[in-house]
C-alpha cells in the first residue's frame, strides 16, 4: 500500500471530505467522516501533513491536531 503523505480537508460542520495523497501528490483514497469520525481518524493517524482550506474553523482544527 502507498505511503499517506499528504491529506486535504474540506471542512464542513457536520461532515468532513479528506483527500489522502500520496508523495506524488496523487490522490489514492478519500473519505466521508461525521465530526466525532473526524477527531478519531487523526488521533489514530500517523503525522502527515495537513492541507486546509482557510476558514473560522480551521483555526480550531489546526490547534487540535498540534496537540494531539
Amino acid at each position: 500500500m502507498q505511503s499517506i503523505k499528504f491529506i486535504g480537508v474540506d471542512l464542513a460542520k457536520s461532515v468532513f471530505q479528506l483527500a489522502l495523497a500520496d508523495a506524488q501528490h496523487h490522490v489514492v483514497q478519500s473519505k466521508r467522516l461525521t465530526r466525532s469520525q473526524f477527531k478519531t481518524f487523526f488521533v489514530n493517524h500517523p503525522p502527515v501533513q495537513i492541507i486546509m482550506e482557510t476558514c473560522g474553523t480551521a483555526h480550531y482544527w489546526a490547534r487540535t491536531f498540534i496537540l494531539k
